[in-house]
């Protein structure tokens, strides 16, 4: 009997959701328009109650968190603010740029359809070019370097591109870097550069979308915006909005200890790079995105404080975010423990920790790396 009841209750929904102009047809709902040759049959009132968007526009309007319990600030009034960026589509805050370039691309005629998007990147501009190629149908070729986690590699080839990885070792400026890789095949077969680190629909991207969300999530209240650089776009861009709404709202840039946009920055000095292991942010060459007339101050940041940061993070706050997300944190908390006013610090939770939950969240990968420190570290170890 209790088995006829349920049963009875989920015909008389389907009726209902079929009586508001929802039909099955072949096993895909027709939502009012025809399937596959199927008739088309239109039914007033369905969109009254629905609103069901593609994948895709779900890009943006991220939340954003609380994460002051990491800091020790010697003042009241200071907040720190996390924006997560790993809830967009791809996990990570790259589909905002991958997004606005190809719908330039798109709106230029650079890109046409059935063409082919080659992409260099660390991993997630990867992952976004091959998600929004695959919605798009595009072909998507990704170059990549062997720093690259497995899961973000993975992930790419998931979304059914070919991804190529540079040889290891390599410098940016040899032929062979993933950099050079992806304009090498541009140009050799006419595809389509995403080129994220010297396209300005790059920063473009989050001058349009984050920086306005940071604005009106904080009601304008935003005094200081954290964020890490690699092609330099989210700094760069967002920063551009934050301080055109009020010039007095100040840019940090994280840097990890090995990149050399601190030196860049402080003495106009090109250094050479040296190795560090946070994916996604730093770099051993100056992008053209990289607009260092909007960075107020620099802060360095080890791969150790990174990696605990994470794990402070996923300890204390719930939140499993990326090395470069870490990063990002530990310096808008220095910011935060330094101030002596009061303050709404804003930085960018750039991707989801289960992208490296074979590095950052592996004890034996930071054992291999002799960052043993970070294994058991303390919630309140700032």
């Amino acid at each position: 009997m209790a088995a006829e009841v349920q049963t009875n209750g989920v015909t008389n929904g389907l009726k209902q959701f079929a009586s508001n102009g929802y039909h099955h047809t072949n096993g895909h709902s027709t939502n009012g328009h025809s399937t596959n040759g199927v008739s088309k049959h239109v039914e007033v009132g369905h969109s009254d109650f629905m609103d069901i968007r593609r994948y895709e526009d779900m890009i943006g309007n991220t939340a954003m968190v609380d994460i002051t319990s990491l800091a020790s600030p010697k003042v009241p009034g200071i907040k720190v603010l996390g924006k997560c960026e790993f809830l967009n589509p791809g996990f990570s805050m790259k589909d905002r740029i991958v997004r606005n370039i190809m719908n330039k691309a798109e709106e230029l005629g650079h890109l046409k359809p059935g063409g082919t998007v080659v992409a260099a990147s660390s991993g997630n501009t990867g992952a976004a070019v091959a998600m929004l190629a695959a919605m798009r149908g595009y072909k998507a070729v990704i170059t990549t370097s062997p720093k690259c986690s497995q899961e973000k590699m993975d992930a790419i080839r998931a979304y059914g591109a070919d991804l190529r990885v540079s040889p290891s070792g390599v410098p940016e400026s040899h032929p062979d870097s993933y950099m050079n890789m992806a304009k090498r095949l541009s140009k050799e077969n006419g595809w389509f550069d995403i080129n994220q680190y010297d396209n300005l629909d790059n920063p473009e991207g989050h001058y349009l979308t984050l920086g306005p969300e940071i604005w009106n999530q904080t009601v304008g209240r935003v005094t200081h915006f954290v964020a890490g650089g690699s092609t330099g776009g989210t700094i760069s861009g967002t920063g551009r909005y934050l301080k055109e709404k009020n010039p007095n709202i100040k840019c940090i840039l994280a840097d990890p200890y090995g990149s050399i946009f601190y030196d860049y920055w402080a003495e106009k000095k090109l250094v050479k790079p040296k190795k560090f292991l946070v994916e996604g942010v730093g770099k051993g060459s100056i992008p053209k995105c990289m607009d260092f007339n909007v960075v107020d101050d620099v802060i360095r940041v080890t791969d150790e404080e990174s990696f605990k940061t994470c794990h402070q993070l996923a300890k204390k706050e719930g939140l499993m975010v990326g090395g470069s997300a870490g990063l990002n944190t530990f310096a808008a908390i220095q910011l935060a423990n330094r101030l002596e006013e009061p303050a709404v610090i804003v930085t960018v939770l750039c991707d989801l920790g289960v992208k490296y939950l074979t590095k950052v969240y592996s004890e034996d990968w930071l054992t291999s790396n002799k960052l043993d420190s970070v294994i058991n570290v303390d919630e309140a170890d700032h």
